[in-house]
């Protein structure tokens, strides 16, 4: 299959979260598969061009209707990994990928609207003509509203859609301004509650609704919290949507690369380590702990990795790493905030912790130290508030590292309790599961945890190889794209 990625990342080239990551994973594992895969990002100037091989123009002059005139690209093409991306550069005043940052201005609506807007226009005039166009997010959700009611014809009628939904809170949102921009007009039209207008606010186009109700099938990152989205209130207002666009809709956990997460090949590790050596992970503890100037001793290590806000449950994180201490054990963290006050909090909590040698907060992020924290700690805690698929309890497993997690969306599907699971036997369990929000429920959880690291240290140790022992590749994922891609490509 001839297969189209658009999207706003692709790791490590643009990586602002873990879109960046599954956009270039499931694209390796597909073109692996043998087929024939092309990426369509944004040419963005702070972007990594250390991680692109052979940047040269691809198409000079194109010319994007917008507005009523035109604005002139140049699309670039490089291979980022082994990837083929092809990077859109637009020539105007308005410099929309010139910014210096990927998101947060104000009239990003607009910036990713003309994106979409370039990436068809780039397909149609270059000829290319993918069996399955697979876009991701709020950025392309007008890309199948304006195949199906602008390209298709112009000679891209049997182009298909994909879309993938990562995060459902960031929907994009905009006024009639887009539809004039873009081409598409006829505002009585759009504005209809079966098309684009947002559920809640009249006056309001939505991306991300457009993305459903166009596109051919709709995924989200877990099966988990497919039902989420569209049963509670994970959908953020579009559970009406997704209820009815059901029959195209599911959900798909994201895989991790283990080319770049395992520890038996792990070049930021001092000690690589397998299922077979596992004691080597012990020295990797250690050498963590003499790295961040934590005392040794016969205790739990627990750790955080991830943004610090309130979908990742930042008040519980605050409180397990207190909580950890009277407990007698360590905690380590790394994450920042985009709030400046979150992040002020946790400055705060760092100085004032500075001096206790069993903690250490690292307030930024260093991909280094993240695999070191991997390999190190005994225990990774991740209280999310709502997580669509989630990366770090996957990557933890993998590491022999014993998550701790709030029982939401991918974390429901990849945890299971060591304790209270009743659907996987004690030789298929990993973790420890919570499911409310308040303190209570995260100490029960980090108490039966250490409970069992000092009461039944082999039984600990038989927890943490268990979860090593799953494979949350993206070759059970990439099964699932490809029979999908096949199923939606023979449709009429």
């Amino acid at each position: 299959m001839y297969i189209v990625q658009i999207a706003s990342e692709c790791a490590p080239v643009i990586k602002a979260g873990g879109l960046g990551d599954v956009v270039y994973g499931l694209s390796r594992n597909l073109d692996e598969r043998g087929h024939c895969v092309e990426l369509i990002l944004p040419k963005y100037s702070n972007m990594r061009y250390d991680h692109i091989w052979g940047l040269h123009d691809a198409y000079v002059d194109l010319q994007v209707p917008w507005y009523g005139g035109v604005i002139s690209c140049t699309v670039h093409c490089g291979w980022v990994h082994g990837r083929l991306c092809f990077f859109i550069e637009p020539h105007s005043s308005d410099m929309f990928f010139d910014r210096g940052m990927y998101y947060g201005c104000g009239d990003d609506p607009m910036r990713f609207a003309f994106f979409s807007k370039a990436a068809l226009e780039f397909l149609l005039r270059s000829n290319k003509r993918p069996d399955v166009i697979h876009c991701h997010d709020w950025q392309t959700g007008l890309i199948p509203v304006m195949l199906f009611e602008m390209y298709k014809y112009h000679g891209m009628e049997y182009q298909r859609v994909l879309y993938t939904i990562h995060n459902f809170k960031h929907q994009g949102h905009a006024g009639a301004e887009i539809l004039h921009a873009t081409g598409l007009n006829r505002e009585p039209y759009y504005f209809d509650d079966s098309r684009l207008k947002d559920n809640f606010n009249p006056f309001a186009i939505n991306f991300m609704k457009g993305g459903i109700v166009y596109s051919n099938h709709v995924t989200t990152v877990s099966p988990h919290h497919a039902w989420e989205a569209h049963h509670g209130t994970c959908g953020f207002g579009l559970g009406h949507t997704l209820h009815v666009n059901q029959h195209k809709f599911s959900g798909i956990l994201n895989g991790i690369d283990y080319a770049m997460w395992n520890p038996a090949k792990d070049d930021h590790i001092e000690y690589p380590y397998t299922l077979s050596t596992f004691e080597d992970k012990a020295l990797n503890k250690k050498a963590l702990r003499e790295r961040l100037l934590l005392r040794a001793g016969d205790k739990p290590l627990v750790a955080f990795i991830g943004r610090l806000d309130g979908q990742k449950g930042v008040h519980l994180v605050h409180h397990a790493i207190y909580h950890t201490l009277n407990r007698g054990a360590q905690f380590v963290l790394l994450g920042s905030a985009t709030e400046q006050g979150i992040n002020d909090w946790f400055r705060h909590e760092k100085q004032h912790l500075n001096d206790n040698p069993d903690v250490h907060l690292e307030i930024g992020f260093s991909e280094e130290l993240a695999h070191a924290i991997y390999a190190g700690a005994d225990l990774m805690v991740v209280p999310s508030n709502f997580e669509p698929c989630g990366l770090t309890q996957i990557i933890s497993m993998k590491y022999g590292t014993v998550p701790v997690v709030r029982g939401v969306g991918g974390l429901l599907n990849t945890v299971f309790d060591w304790d209270y699971d009743t659907t996987h036997s004690p030789e298929m369990r990993t973790g420890f599961v919570f499911y409310e929000t308040d303190n209570y429920a995260v100490e029960s959880a980090l108490n039966r945890a250490f409970d069992l690291y000092y009461d039944e240290p082999k039984l600990f140790q038989q927890l943490a190889q268990q979860g090593m022992q799953y494979d949350y590749s993206w070759q059970k994922s990439g099964d699932q794209y490809v029979t999908l891609y096949d199923k939606i490509r023979h449709k009429c």
